[in-house]
């Protein structure tokens, strides 16, 4: 089928498709607009692009010496091109960065018209955000600002997103005879069904059959949260239990996906009594739920449930993003309404890839203004929550080529149904977030960083200074995470007095956390102790690299810190009766 046939049949149908979505949309925005909604530029996308437009105009020499500097290079370019269309051979001169997938078929490179079509667009990509990242008087927030939101407008742009630029997608059109177009249109509308580029299936994985089928049991139950206790499966078991702290922005499970990558089951393995935190799904009823009743309705009567069906006088405590966060805030308190060091019910704890210091919180802080915060709580005023799916959004934005354009292209353009793979349905399970809850923590940790300022904080009616943690502390991140940046948690070394343990993994996010044992080795780590006053820079300088998971080394720390082996306690008892199976009722609503 050639390319006029594929116009004269699919695309039509594409394009009134299209044509449709995007009259609607713009109706619907045109109408927010007409009745004085705040939605136009809620997070000031425009705001630091036209200001550096304006600035750049108000410095003419600057901008001369920036047209000068860049006119080298556009004049080798041209040289190249001119050189490539008279047919002689040459390498490129502007080639994509190691991470970028999107021009990996040889045809970007064989072919010339393709290949200077890319270097162009490259050209344009990287000269544009270096000039914004060179606009005078422009604050370092501000640059990163408006160099984000170009990179994220050139992203769509990127030829690679449309079918007559992609010469893979032609490729694929012709030699399947227009199927895989037809495809493409099928996955474009399943897509528009379910509201957002899906990333895999949703039919593929259900909680409780395939994902998080750990055995245990809900021992505890109120209106935040359940408690689920897991069967041990270690004739002996180490006396102080491990309490996990999960975030709330997702679902608990991420740490039980399969069997193989359960960290869960891991912990099992290795003779530990393990419960885990798995938070209800609010509701706008829960409006009001505040960071104060996360910690006392929460973590503490998670901890408080443990100690009684272990009969351990401690435990130990594990916190992963915003959880950690959390847990942070938990020893704080608890080391605060407790005189006595020996006093306090958490003996240990380990930090999962969570910020406490939020000064340099990496890509999202451009979410993240007085402006869009104002705009986030009025919206979260009215519903009583902020919705999962706007969260995931957000964060999906942060890498959009990897997390929106990839999926689109091979899912519209190619044909491809999305790749079965359950960290991604994980990814796709979003909850919401309350009112009160999530306002409070948007101002006080991301706008005023109060978490790291000697008792500006008071929670639960103590005053909060992190120096008050004596605890050992096991802190894990990963080197890639552009959630929670590595050098960025690092900061809680210099607050902490206890004894700490650093571990660098590497990867992102979840992957650098969920990350088992396996043979060969897939990943690393770096790994040291931390001190006060000591730079990211210097740890990592110092640190030792390892093959492989980290889990391998926790465990044998949690060893020394959970106490001697003994008998299993009950799964339950009467105090604490099994209220559901695992995975429990919370983590099935949606």
């Amino acid at each position: 089928m050639d390319r006029a046939t594929i116009a004269e049949t699919a695309l039509p149908a594409v394009e009134k498709q299209l044509a449709q979505t995007i009259s609607v949309g713009a109706a619907q925005w045109r109408k927010a607009l007409e009745s004085g909604a705040e939605l136009f530029d809620p997070f000031g996308m425009l705001a630091p692009i036209q200001h550096a437009r304006l600035v750049w105009l108000l410095h003419p020499l600057e901008l001369l010496d920036l047209i000068g500097r860049n006119a080298v290079d556009l004049m080798a370019l041209q040289l190249h091109t001119g050189v490539r269309l008279a047919g002689l051979p040459g390498p490129d001169l502007v080639v994509p960065q190691a991470d970028d997938s999107r021009f990996a078929d040889p045809v970007w490179m064989q072919e010339t018209h393709w290949s200077l079509l890319k270097q162009w667009y490259l050209f344009y990509t990287r000269h544009v955000q270096d000039a914004l990242f060179a606009t005078p008087w422009l604050s370092p927030r501000e640059r990163r600002r408006a160099a984000f939101w170009w990179r994220k407008w050139l992203n769509a742009a990127a030829p690679t997103n449309f079918l007559w630029t992609n010469p893979v997608a032609m490729r694929k059109a012709v030699e399947s005879n227009g199927e895989s177009l037809r495809r493409g249109f099928e996955v474009f509308l399943e897509d528009l069904r379910a509201g957002t580029v899906r990333m895999t299936p949703s039919e593929d994985f259900r909680v409780g059959d395939n994902l998080a089928t750990t055995p245990g049991a809900v021992v505890f139950r109120n209106r935040l949260l359940e408690l689920i206790h897991y069967a041990p499966v270690a004739p002996q078991v180490r006396r102080d239990p491990i309490v996990i702290v999960t975030p709330w922005i997702n679902k608990y499970y991420v740490l039980d996906l399969t069997p193989k990558k359960s960290m869960i089951r891991y912990l099992l393995e290795q003779g530990f009594d393990v419960y885990i935190t798995s938070w209800k799904n609010p509701t706008p009823e829960m409006a009001e739920a505040s960071f104060d009743d996360y910690l006392t309705q929460g973590v503490d009567e998670a901890v408080r449930v443990a100690r009684d069906l272990s009969g351990a006088a401690k435990v130990h405590a594990v916190g992963y993003c915003i959880g950690g966060t959390l847990l942070a805030v938990y020893l704080a308190w608890l080391n605060r309404r407790h005189a006595r060091r020996e006093d306090v019910p958490v003996h240990s704890w380990t930090l999962l890839a969570s910020l406490t210091d939020f000064q340099s919180p990496g890509d999202v802080e451009v979410f993240i203004d007085e402006a869009g915060v104002r705009w986030l709580t009025d919206l979260m005023r009215r519903r009583g929550y902020l919705d999962g799916r706007e969260m995931a959004t957000t964060f999906r934005l942060l890498r959009s080529n990897s997390l929106i354009w990839h999926y689109v292209v091979h899912g519209w353009l190619y044909g491809e149904k999305p790749p079965s793979w359950d960290v991604l349905y994980w990814n796709m399970d979003a909850t919401r977030m309350p009112y009160r809850m999530h306002e409070y923590y948007l101002r006080e940790m991301y706008l005023k960083n109060n978490l790291v300022k000697r008792d500006a904080l008071t929670i639960a009616g103590e005053p909060i200074d992190l120096v008050r943690i004596h605890q050992p502390l096991y802190d894990v991140s990963a080197e890639d995470d552009h959630i929670a940046p590595w050098r960025q948690t690092f900061k809680i070394n210099s607050y902490v007095t206890s004894p700490k343990r650093f571990v660098l993994s590497s990867s992102g996010h979840i992957l650098g956390i969920v990350n088992p044992p396996v043979t060969p080795a897939k990943r690393s780590f770096r790994i040291g102790p931390a001190h006060r006053g000591q730079s990211a820079d210097n740890w990592h300088a110092q640190a030792e690299n390892r093959a492989g998971s980290w889990w391998e080394d926790w465990a044998q720390w949690l060893a020394g810190q959970c106490g001697p082996l003994g008998a299993p306690p009950a799964l339950a008892n009467d105090a604490h009766p099994k209220l559901a199976e695992a995975p429990g009722t919370y983590v099935l609503e949606s």
